[in-house]
């Protein structure tokens, strides 16, 4: 069975057709280099890499691990000399500014290539994704010098980033953490600590590696008051920036995971290692949501990269395997059994896997413009509205599309039978590196209450509205086209509930504190079939145009077109149950006793 193939088409029809990326890039200050003869030769050129460097290396990394030995690390075969070709073809600098060595393109270019390569080789394509939070912390809070020493070489792709958060007594309650950062005469620090779950945090691929980590002055505030950020590299560094001695910190042991065997889950020892201040003291955690964020958006794509790989195999294995009669009557009248495409459960989950993929993708794209403007927009309230908007649709981004991502996974497999359960068809490794998606960068618990707690509730609602009124105006604008009255209608009825629900849970909430984090889940995954909604509603609107037209491949929009009709009358209806759940309040949860689990 072949590997992972680019899907051209749609990455295409969702960036020129879809969202108008062409016009976008154009709005931009310095977009105008970003034409779109220039952006389609880039990500052809990348469809290459991904296709015929990373994804016959997925089942190595898979099946050969990392190796670890008194903390040297070794990726797998091919792994490295990967590396060297990305970064001798620029890649890593594709999407940073000018100043620090970069190539000047938008960040949504950057998003876009990220989806082939995880979908390609997500373990592999962790080593360069991580660096992106690194940069984009290092530019947005560090100095100078810091920029000029680190930053470049980062850009450049020589050296790779981690973030260094969690420890072995606390996880997502970064509050909880000890790590020590004690002021040294010459303005540096000595960090000492554990750091555990730090992905790439050790490898054999880049000289020196850059480690963000967060630690405590002596005379910090407990909690995540006192809170400080750090730039702590392997190697040392020269006055002039050249690699000196090996730093205090070294790879304790790597992780024995389920999934994402070809990346490097380190746990990472800092033993008086010289670090240096990043933003203001005890401002760390402030400074680490620039990482945080570039981090969830990037786990949003995983979920959809696992559903399109699981698409994409499950499709070619459906067309080719034979088995059982149509109902209907035989469909291949001269083979020994019909292709199990025909069977209508085989449909429903490939056509799941396919309204979350090509869903997704249009979520994540549409996400990726609002980092472009916030990045380049000279529009003050232009970036403003895109910071907001960015920031509801983040945790609902990364939360709904790993949950999505991991169920169209395991449908790959469903589709293979006992063939999923097999290691060479490549089902089971997807649906195992799949799993972390959901936990990494904050659960689905956490981007619940970040949901529903800080971005709706606390503000009022003004979060919802900025995006639920994008959708009342689309509605608005096609109330009087009959053939997308199946779509507009319910998509109007659950953008109208969303609000509804949302003034429920905040009136329980006044009551009973407990009724967010009841809530928050399910209220979550509303949101991101409501927003997905209304996504595949845009798609069904920008299809049937071209086929009133006359105009492209009928077939593609065609399947837009009945893909958006399945989403709305197969997967939408889920919302039903949601609300209901919503609206059983707290106390179903909250009743029985801790003691009285288990006797």
């Amino acid at each position: 069975m072949s590997d992972y193939k680019t899907p051209l088409r749609d990455i295409q029809y969702v960036m020129w057709e879809l969202l108008g990326y062409d016009q976008h890039y154009q709005s931009l200050p310095g977009g105008e280099e970003a034409s779109a003869d220039v952006v389609s030769a880039v990500i052809e050129e990348g469809a290459k890499f991904c296709d015929n460097v990373l994804a016959p290396l997925n089942a190595v990394g898979d099946r050969e691990g990392c190796k670890w030995d008194d903390g040297v690390v070794t990726t797998p075969t091919g792994f490295k000399e990967a590396y060297q070709q990305y970064v001798e073809a620029g890649w890593p600098s594709m999407c940073h500014h000018l100043e620090h060595g970069g190539q000047g393109l938008p960040q949504s270019l950057g998003t876009i290539l990220s989806e082939m390569v995880g979908s390609a080789n997500w373990s592999w394509g962790m080593y360069p994704g991580l660096s992106h939070g690194a940069m984009n912390t290092i530019e947005a809070h560090g100095t100078p010098e810091q920029k000029e020493h680190y930053l470049t070489k980062l850009v450049e792709g020589t050296w790779t980033g981690t973030m260094c958060l969690t420890e072995p007594h606390c996880g997502t309650d970064l509050g909880m953490l000890r790590t020590k950062a004690e002021p040294n005469a010459d303005g540096s620090y000595s960090i000492t600590g554990t750091k555990i779950f730090i992905s790439a945090g050790e490898h054999d691929m880049a000289e020196n590696i850059v480690h963000i980590v967060l630690a405590r002055l002596p005379d910090a505030p407990a909690g995540t008051k006192g809170i400080s950020l750090f730039i702590v590299p392997k190697f040392n560094l020269n006055a002039d920036g050249t690699l000196a001695d090996r730093n205090g910190v070294k790879c304790g042991s790597i992780e024995h995971k389920m999934g994402i065997h070809g990346n490097s889950t380190c746990v990472m020892n800092f033993d008086g290692a010289r670090g240096y201040l990043i933003g203001p003291a005890n401002k760390g955690l402030n400074c680490m949501f620039t990482f945080m964020n570039t981090a969830r958006l990037g786990t949003a794509l995983q979920g959809l990269a696992h559903a399109e790989v699981g698409f994409q195999k499950s499709l070619e294995y459906a067309r080719d395997r034979l088995q059982m009669r149509a109902l209907s009557g035989p469909k291949n009248p001269d083979g020994p059994a019909d292709p199990i495409i025909v069977h209508p459960d085989v449909r429903r989950m490939l056509l799941t896997q396919k309204a979350f993929a090509e869903g997704g993708r249009m979520m994540i794209y549409f996400t990726a413009q609002q980092v472009d403007i916030i990045d380049r927009s000279d529009d003050e309230e232009a970036k403003k509205a895109a910071d907001e908007l960015l920031g509801f649709l983040t945790p609902i981004a990364k939360a709904f599309l790993t949950e999505t991502g991991f169920e169209a996974a395991n449908l790959g497999l469903q589709c293979f039978g006992g063939h999923g359960f097999i290691s060479e068809w490549g089902m089971e490794q997807n649906v195992r590196d799949c799993r972390i998606s959901m936990l990494y960068e904050g659960t689905t618990g956490i981007q619940a209450l970040d949901l529903l707690g800080r971005k709706v509730l606390m503000t009022n609602g003004e979060s919802l509205k900025r995006f639920t009124k994008i959708v009342h105006k689309f509605c608005q604008a096609n109330e009087g086209n009959e053939a997308m009255a199946e779509f507009i209608q319910p998509l109007a009825a659950i953008n109208k509930e969303w609000g509804d629900l949302t003034m429920h849970v905040g009136m329980a909430a006044m009551n009973n504190p407990e009724e967010v984090g009841a809530a928050s889940v399910d209220y979550l995954m509303y949101s991101g079939y409501a927003v997905l909604a209304y996504f595949w509603a845009l798609a069904a609107a920008n299809s049937q145009a071209k086929l009133a037209a006359g105009e492209g491949d009928k077939a593609f929009y065609d399947a837009k077109v009945k893909t958006a009709r399945f989403y709305f009358q197969r997967l939408l209806p889920r919302t039903r149950t949601m609300v209901d759940t919503i609206k059983s309040g707290a106390n179903n949860l909250m009743e029985l006793d801790a003691d009285a689990f288990a006797f």
